[in-house]
């Protein structure tokens, strides 16, 4: 064999070992689905870091999770990641849902996508109030 046949030999190989890992790292991709992570907290509404709760339209982010209270008076929490870019979504009672300052998208209290470039929907998470402690789960 000589150095011409060798390299030839070699490169053929990298290239074989490359395209499997490829191919073999994106169906691993692809076929998996990885869970959301669950969610199950407290926030104390006398708590001055949650005092934003205690005003129709104010929202705080806590553990991945954003929650609010519309100007009706309900709690609702969803994820905090928008699921364009993961950047922040902020609540805005005046639409009445959550929106993306970055590029726009937008959801309603229940998560739903509203508004893209996002495609899926936040994750929306329970809440239930008992005296001055908020819970969040799902």
């Amino acid at each position: 064999m000589d150095r011409k046949e060798f390299l030839a030999l070699v490169g053929t190989s990298i290239a074989a070992i490359t395209i499997g890992s490829c191919i073999g790292g994106c169906s691993k991709g692809n076929t998996s689905n990885p869970a959301s992570p669950s969610v199950n907290f407290n926030l104390n509404l006398a708590d001055p870091a949650n005092s934003a709760l205690n005003t129709n339209g104010g929202y705080i982010y806590s553990q991945g999770v954003i929650v609010a209270k519309t100007q009706a008076g309900a709690f609702i929490a969803v994820s905090q990641a928008c699921t364009h870019q993961g950047v922040s979504v902020v609540y805005s009672s005046s639409l009445n849902g959550f929106s993306c300052p970055a590029h726009g998208s937008t959801f309603a209290n229940n998560g739903a996508v509203t508004g893209g470039p996002a495609s899926s929907n936040l994750k929306s998470y329970s809440t239930q109030l008992s005296g001055s402690t908020l819970h969040v789960w799902g």
